[in-house]
């Protein structure tokens, strides 16, 4: 491959977003793809994954992980195909998942840490699902349920944003380990997709009629693990219908990302007193060594046909800012992807 002829269109960061990210927030850029060196392989990026940390990683301060920098490429995991190597960890025509940015190629070391580079089989399931349920969404319901939720059968698991990328696997992971699930999501379509498609239990709508009181209705025995994705008023609500020794998960906070005011945070905190129970947050990275097991296992559940995902897909890299959006504006339904290119 002649790569030093190809552009590689990218999007960076121009300015830290105050609220909602701006077009003017972006620098779109273009660069020419130079074949890889020693140890090195060239990606082109099929399909980049849309999620609500990216809203974070924009932000300076401390965190799980350093912020992306102005003038840094976007930060975005993806799925691509390896087009040229220059290392025997991949060969040409491997598929691979890492953290590719937003750009139509990724070149570097094939061991580069920060990129997490990994082989993934199309045969186990369609490229979109490795972003979805078998990636770093799948990964991040799996092991926040199981090992900070800890659910016991029987009991009452409930996960705000059901209908999104973590909330769906949430919620279908614990049907598998004998819970029972109520999803909390916005409107009626998005309601009767984790019932009807998903199997949950049940799920509320907060868009529609009191949030405290359709909690009563639908956990009658109250709450015993809450995954929570949203933070603001739905944790503060959920917080009054805790059981003793509930297990409350804290992934992320959709409704507080763009506040241009301080993080709300929950005014019912004195809940986890009376009932002693924990609130623990979940990243993902902690359990990289074990991704997969949990692949393998919800694998068997996609073949098995009891197990099901679904991707919202955005088609052009162009469309990445006002495709970001969308994530914070409700508007994707399933797991939010762009798709830079066809194979």
């Amino acid at each position: 491959m002649n790569a030093t002829v190809i552009a590689n269109q990218q999007f960076r960061l121009a300015a830290r977003p105050v609220g909602l990210p701006k077009p003017t927030d972006w620098r779109q850029t273009s660069e020419p793809v130079q074949e890889p060196r020693d140890g090195e392989i060239l990606v082109k990026a099929l399909y980049l994954s849309l999620d609500p940390a990216m809203r974070g990683w924009m932000n300076e301060g401390k965190s799980y992980i350093k912020p992306v920098g102005i003038g840094e490429v976007m930060r975005a995991g993806g799925i691509g195909k390896v087009v040229a190597s220059k290392s025997p960890l991949f060969a040409v025509g491997d598929y691979v998942s890492g953290v590719l940015g937003v750009q139509q190629f990724w070149t570097g070391a094939a061991n580069d840490a920060s990129a997490a580079l990994a082989k993934i089989d199309p045969a186990v399931a369609p490229l979109p699902k490795w972003l979805n349920a078998l990636g770093m969404p799948g990964m991040t319901a799996y092991f926040g349920l199981l090992e900070v939720g800890q659910p016991k059968p029987g009991q009452t698991v409930v996960v705000s944003g059901a209908a999104g990328a973590v909330g769906q696997t949430v919620g279908q992971v614990a049907k598998h380990k004998g819970c029972r699930v109520v999803g909390i999501a916005g409107g009626k379509d998005k309601c009767d997709f984790v019932v009807n498609e998903l199997g949950f239990d049940a799920c509320i709508d907060y868009k529609s009629g009191s949030l405290r009181e359709e909690l009563k209705t639908k956990c009658p025995q109250g709450v015993d693990v809450y995954f929570d994705n949203v933070g603001g008023e739905i944790l503060d609500t959920v917080l009054t219908r805790i059981n003793l020794k509930a297990r409350i998960i804290i992934c992320g906070a959709i409704s507080q990302y763009n506040n241009t005011t301080p993080v709300k945070g929950p005014a019912n905190y004195l809940s986890l007193l009376v009932n002693r129970a924990r609130m623990e947050g979940i990243v993902v990275f902690d359990y990289a060594d074990r991704y997969p097991l949990a692949i393998a296992e919800m694998a068997k559940w996609m073949r098995d046909g009891t197990f099901k995902s679904r991707e919202d897909i955005v088609q052009g890299l162009e469309k990445f800012p006002e495709a970001l959006l969308m994530l914070f504006e409700g508007k994707n339904f399933g797991k939010l992807i762009l798709q830079v290119s066809g194979e």
